[in-house]
Order: structure tokens, then sequence, then C-alpha cells
């Protein structure tokens, strides 16, 4: 889909206050607070002042009480008088404690209740009244051996371990967007030595099965269920110290250091927080921190386009180990196989198929001809097997309404379709025929663009808040309200915003669009007017699809939600929340019993219509998903990202296949699309181009070092009546600076780097990326990034987008 304009952070996402950090650091990602001992290279500091005659109030905001009844703290001896019995004598019996003891009590109650500030300057008050000199931290080996106790006696209790944890993890999810990604990867190995110590230190007041530990990993580790599951499954069985020193996970973890990248800003933010929150055990994840993490500190801010990812990189976690992060969960069981058709709907279309067969058969022998090609009966019998498949889905799992005549004239359409269509792939070396309509005179107002499925409408969303819909056969658009005038295109106005998505049903007679306004809106294509208005989403929906049986449609929407509708209700159905950004794109499985959607967390989900969760997972992309597109036969998805990359997904088993690259650099994909056999892929680019895909292996045709074959164009109006191929009038002939002469629709052909790099330099685009193998060819226009791209039911593709002009 084209690009999405910035909107408003949902409610969710909380801006966190970036004050200084107040808390030094090193290059090598080593963090200190108050606490913990300093390299013996780090600067000294002196240690802050005392307040004689007494405990002094810290940072930590409590004040210190005194010692007990009677008790005074101060150098000596302190005699504390025992009351007797009541009513009788007192006793003369008196207890004697020392200065130690008494320090010894104040400073067990104030580290009991998180008072660590104040604990350390009551440490450094005695130590004066006693007689001793405070010296600077790092000074001698006297004040190393203190701090290191002081260290441990801070951080030896099981309680702040897990109050540190939900801490960091409380003020990682409210910090902003661009911090959150990297933020999150921390989390883990926070997690999982959390756990460790908590086996170490059991809680002696609980029975074995209630210990902390155990109620710490039940309590958070869903939080890392989907990318680091695997491993939470090999850890899940500990509870004994004992199961540390055997369990190979276990002793992985604790064996290497966790390697994370994390720029210097998100760096500092995270000092400040943890010098800021010493109450709540600040200094204990410093301490996990150093003990268990390496960090990287790249002196960069966080780059916006890799805001939104969460997933480790190649030199991310611990060497040589494999998370296995999503292998779990992309294991559950699902159907891919084809939605069966009505019994009845299948006898019908038989029928009229039959009947069009004997007519068929009669004209040929009147005219002496014999057939050359499959029946109708045969196409469709090919197309709907009497056996169903195996992994086919059950047809009472997804309610529909009972067909009509209008579903059967459909098939039958489409079976005629099937015996008329080209086939092109590979094996043939053929390549597709590309009719490319371009739009003039959008002022950079065409949102997005959509072709009909009969391949006789297009509609554009403009900025402007209206949708406008033309002919592709050259005809003057007719509506079936008395007294309406035919013209060449039609203005749909109902939108309080621009608009971003639309989509036609399958029977054509129906139109679907989203908005800005935060709503999805119904038109009728018989009397081009509003029906329904959808409302539901809480921020601009990008995204809108009609499912294949033309009952159902989904949404996607900046609230990083994706939701189910069905056309005769106006609330939505299912609400497939996970993603933590913006859904961008949304599609339908061809069975329609799954939705399939693309986020800017550069992640792709598969979501089970009949209960409403995650089934698939796929996380390999380095930009935000801005296409996705699934193959006829159901097994293969395909998307596309804001980097120019696009992948292959293997809905099965949810695994990647591989990568093709051939789009510029940092140019967004805008739109995919399989031929009708599966075996071929195109993609239209931001970066005015076309390209073709072997989706089984790569190209033997000859092309360019930058993998552009040749170009083509059409000339559509976007002020006029629209037409392309249909209407010779309007075909016009161009000629692109690579000396290629192209028209309507055209196949490849090769031209040198050299021209390429002129082409390049002439419009002022860096030097194209060089094609992987995959790539089997690329149609460049004239300055026109192509919105929308598809395969017509015969295997042509049609192609659109804005002209942008000089500028």
């Amino acid at each position: 889909m084209p690009p999405k304009p910035p909107s408003t952070p949902a409610p969710s996402q909380t801006p966190s206050l970036t004050a200084g950090t107040g808390v030094s650091s090193s290059a090598s990602g080593i963090l200190h607070a108050p606490g913990i001992p300093r390299p013996p290279n780090a600067q000294s500091y002196p240690s802050t002042p005392t307040t004689p005659g007494g405990p002094h109030v810290g940072i930590g905001g409590a004040s210190t009480a005194s010692a007990g009844a009677g008790g005074t703290v101060g150098s000596g001896t302190v005699t504390h008088t025992t009351p007797g019995n009541i009513g009788g004598t007192p006793s003369n019996t008196q207890s004697t404690y020392t200065q130690a003891d008494l320090n010894r009590i104040v400073l067990e109650y104030l580290l009991k209740k998180g008072y660590s500030k104040t604990e350390q300057m009551l440490r450094m008050e005695s130590s004066n009244a006693m007689g001793g000199t405070p010296s600077p931290p790092s000074a001698n080996n006297d004040a190393k051996t203190s701090q290191g106790t002081l260290l441990k006696s801070t951080t030896d209790y099981p309680q702040l371990y897990i109050r540190a944890y939900v801490s960091l993890r409380d003020w990682i999810e409210t910090s902003l967007d661009l911090f959150k990604p990297e933020l999150r990867k921390l989390l883990f190995p926070i997690f999982v030595h959390t756990f460790f110590y908590l086996i170490q230190k059991p809680d002696t007041n609980s029975p074995p099965d209630t210990s902390l530990a155990r109620k710490f990993f039940d309590t958070y580790s869903d939080d890392h269920s989907i990318l680091h599951g695997h491993d939470l499954q090999l850890l899940s069985g500990l509870t004994l110290p004992e199961h540390l020193q055997e369990n190979e996970t276990a002793k992985l973890y604790r064996q290497n250091k966790y390697r994370l990248n994390i720029s210097r800003t998100t760096f500092d933010l995270l000092l400040h927080f943890l010098d800021e929150n010493e109450r709540n055990g600040g200094p204990v994840t410093i301490r996990l921190i150093n003990q268990y993490i390496e960090t990287n500190v790249i002196p960069s801010r966080p780059d916006r386009n890799d805001a939104r990812n969460q997933t480790l990189g190649d030199d991310e976690g611990i060497p040589g180990h494999i998370t296995g992060r999503e292998t779990k969960f992309n294991q559950q069981t699902i159907r891919l196989g084809k939605f069966p058709m009505d019994e009845r709907m299948i006898r019908e279309v038989e029928l009229r198929l039959k009947e069009e067969d004997s007519r068929s058969q009669q004209e040929h022998s009147e005219l002496g001809v014999v057939p050359g090609s499959k029946t109708l009966m045969q196409e469709f019998q090919e197309l709907h097997k009497q056996e169903p498949e195996a992994d086919a889905p059950v047809r009472d799992i997804l309610p529909l309404p009972p067909f009509n005549g209008a579903d059967v004239e459909a098939e039958i359409a489409a079976v005629k379709d099937a015996r008329s269509r080209l086939n092109i792939g590979p094996i043939q070396a053929s390549l597709p025929s590309v009719c490319m309509y371009t739009f003039h005179n959008t002022y950079d107002g065409l949102n997005c663009l959509e072709f009909s499925e009969d391949s006789t409408l297009v509609a554009g969303g403009f900025a402007d808040s209206y949708v406008k819909v033309w002919s592709l056969k050259g005809e003057k658009l007719q509506s079936v309200v008395k007294g309406s005038t035919p013209s060449p295109s039609k203005r749909l106005v109902g939108h309080a915003g621009p608009v971003y998505g639309a989509s036609f049903s399958p029977d054509n007679r129906y139109l679907l669009t989203c908005s800005d306004d935060k709503s999805a809106r119904l038109w009728s294509m018989d009397t081009y007017t509003a029906l329904v208005s959808y409302k539901g989403h809480n921020h601009p929906v990008w995204d809108v699809t009609f499912s294949p049986n033309g009952h159902y449609f989904a949404t996607a929407s900046h609230d990083q939600t994706a939701r189910l509708w069905s056309c005769d209700h106006i609330y939505p159905l299912r609400i497939f929340a996970g993603h933590i950004s913006d859904v961008d794109c949304v599609t339908f499985h061809p069975n329609s019993t799954y939705v399939l959607t693309g986020s800017s967390d550069k992640s792709c989900r598969m979501w089970d219509i009949a209960k409403g969760t995650p089934v698939r997972v796929m996380l390999s992309h380095h930009a935000p998903v801005s296409s996705i597109c699934v193959s006829p036969d159901g097994r293969t998805l395909a998307s596309g990202a804001d980097d120019g990359s696009i992948i292959l997904w293997d809905l099965g088993t949810g695994k990647q296949i591989k990568t093709m690259r051939g789009h510029d650099r940092n140019t967004s994909v805008y739109s995919l699309s399989f031929s009708r056999e599966g075996t071929v892929l195109v993609s239209a680019g931001a970066d005015c181009s076309v390209r073709v895909w072997n989706v089984k292996g790569g190209s033997t045709l000859p092309m360019s070092a930058d993998g552009v074959v040749g170009g083509i164009t059409a000339a559509v109006s976007g002020t006029t009546a629209s037409s392309g191929a249909a209407d010779s009038d309007k075909v016009v002939s161009s000629v692109i600076p690579n000396g290629v002469v192209t028209t309507a629709t055209g196949t490849a052909q090769s031209v040198s780097a050299a021209s390429q790099k002129q082409r390049a330099s002439m419009i002022g685009r860096p030097a194209p990326v060089v094609a992987t193998a995959d790539q089997m060819a690329a149609f460049m226009t004239k300055k026109t990034p192509v919105y929308k791209i598809m395969f017509t039911r015969r295997n042509l593709c049609l192609a659109g987008g804005a002209f942008m002009g000089t500028s």
C-alpha cells in the first residue's frame, strides 16, 4: 500500500520522561550506580558530607527512627531498661547492646523497607562515629570490600529481584515507541537470570510447588512466549539449584554473556531510570546487566525505520545459540486446503456448464470445426476436485449465507476465464503482459488504487476524502437511479478524512473503502451511493479487503489491531490483537478461514477466524511490512517491506523460503500478486517499477547488472474517463530515458547496465541494487510509483499509479 501519513500515537503509547541520565557510563556499556563497585580505572568521587549528631536522611526519602525505647545511637555501650511485670516491682535486669548491634538492627530495617540510600548514609555515619574515616569509592581495598559487602546485602533478597524486574518491565511498556524495541530485547535475559537467582535463593516460607521462582516464571513467562518460546520450554522444568548445574540451556545462559546492540540515547535513558529507581531494585538490574549481558552501545539515536523491531539481530543473543523463538508457536495445526463448495451449488453449476458445452459443440459441428480446448465441464472439475483435500477446512466452520443466482453466474464466468487463461511461468520462460494505467493531474492526492475482479472497474481513494471510480472498458458509468446521467467516472463522497484503502467484492457489485476518519464504508456499484458505515477502530484505518466469498471483510488500523466484519453487521466479529505497532496491510487466505496481516513491527501474522487467535508468526523482515499476498493454492505467503525486500514464506511451517531483492533500497513495495498457477510473482513499488519474480527458483533469462530489462506505460487521465488497452484513443506510446519505446502492453527487452545508470542519474535516483537470480524481469515507469498490481483471471497483469511530475 502507498505510504501512510504520520498519525498521533495510540493512547497506550504513553511518552516516557527523557531527562538527563545522572549516571556515568563507559563506552563498553558497563553500568554504574550507587552501591556498585566501579572499575579500577574509573574516576573517583568524594563521599557525601555527613551531618553530625545522628543519622542523616538520604535520597531515599525515609528518616531513621531511634534504635529502640530509651536507646541512643552513639559511641560506646547503650543500656536499655527492661520493664518488669505489670503492677509489680520494676526489674533491675538490663540488656546491653553494642553500637554495632544497634547499627545492624537499623540497617536491616532500612534494607527491608528498601531505603538503600539512607542505609548507605547510615553506614558512613556509623563508620565516623566509631572512629573510622570514610574513604572515596575505590580508594583502597577496605573501601572496595565494604562496597562489595554492601552490594551483596542490597541485592540478597528474592522479593527485591522480582520488584526490580516488574519495575523495569512497567517502565519499558510506558516508554516512547521509538525506544521500546531496543529496551524490550533487554527484558528476556533479565527475566532468565532473575528466575535462576530465585531458584538458588528459594522462599523458605513456601512449599516447593509454590516457590517464588515458580510463581515468577508462571506469571511473566508469557511476555516472551512468542520470541523465546523454545528456550522457555527447556527452562520450565527447573525447580532446584541442582537443576541449574544439569540443564544445558541454563548452563548456556550462565556461562555466556547475552549480546545486545543498543543505541546511545536508549542506553542513557536506561541508566537514568536505574539510577532514579534504587528503591525498586535498580542496583539489582545493574548487577545482572554487568554480570550476564554484553551491551554494544552504538553512538547514534534509534532509527525510526527500525524502531519497531524487537527481534534479535544476527550478532545478538548468545553466540551460536538458536532460540527457536517461533518454532513451537508455528507448529499449530492449520488447514490450508480449498474451502468446499456447497453441494447444491455444484450441481447447479454443472447443469449450466453442460448446457454451455452442448451449445458450443453444436455450433462447432455446424461450422465443421473441431474444438481444440477442454470443455467447461472438464475445467470446472479440475478447479473443484470431487475428492476433498486432506487438509481442507470443514464447511461448517465458516457460516455463510445461501448461494443465489449471482453466485452461480460468477462461478461460470470464472470457469470460462480459467479455460482462456494464458500459462506463464519459468518453465516456459514466458513473461506476463503488463498493462500500466497512469493517473495524471492527481496533485499528489491519490492514496490508493484497486481493480475489480473482472477487470472492468478501477477505484481510487484520494486525500480529499472522496473515492473515484472509472470504467476500464471505456464505457460511461450508468446508475440505476432514475434521472441519473451517465458519466466517464463516478465520485463517491461520504468519508470525513483521506481514503487509504479500497476493495471490490468478488461479484463486483460493491466497493469497500477505509479512511482516516476511523471507519470503513460499503458502496453500491449499482447506485454509486454509500450503504453502510462500519465504525469500531480507535484510529485511522490503513487497509481493507473483501474475503473470497464476499460475505466477510477485514480492516487494518493504526490502533495495532485488525478486525473481522460481516457485511450485514455494523460491529466487528473478531478483533485480532497482538501486533505491537500499526497493522499496515491485511488479506484473506484463499479458503477464507484465515486472515493474514503485515505490520510496522516487521512481522506477519496468520489468524484463525474461528478462534480469533494467531496460528503463525513470521519474523525475518528488517523494515515495516507494507504489502502481503497469498498464492492461489494457499501454501505460500509473499510479503514486501519498506526496504525493498520481498520474502516468501511456507505457511505450513511458518518458515522463510527465500528473500528476493531488486527494488531500490529504502523504497516500499506497495503491492504484490501471484499468477493463477502460483509460479510467478509480480511486485510494484515506490521505485517506479514493476518486477517479475520466479517463485520456484532462479531466473535463466539474460538481464543487466541491475536486473532491469525493459519498461511499459499507458496513460489514463485522472480527471477524465480512464481507459487503457480497451480504448485505443487513450493508449499512448512513450520513450523512457533508457531508449526503449514502450506501449500499453509489452514484454521484457534487455538493456545495458550503462543505460540503466544513465537513466537513474537522469531521474535523480541512486543506481538500482543488484537483483537476485529470482528476478525474471523489471518494467520501469516514467516517474510513476506503482500503487497497485494485479493478475487477472486470465493472467494479464494490471498495474496503476499516479504520475509524480517533474518535481
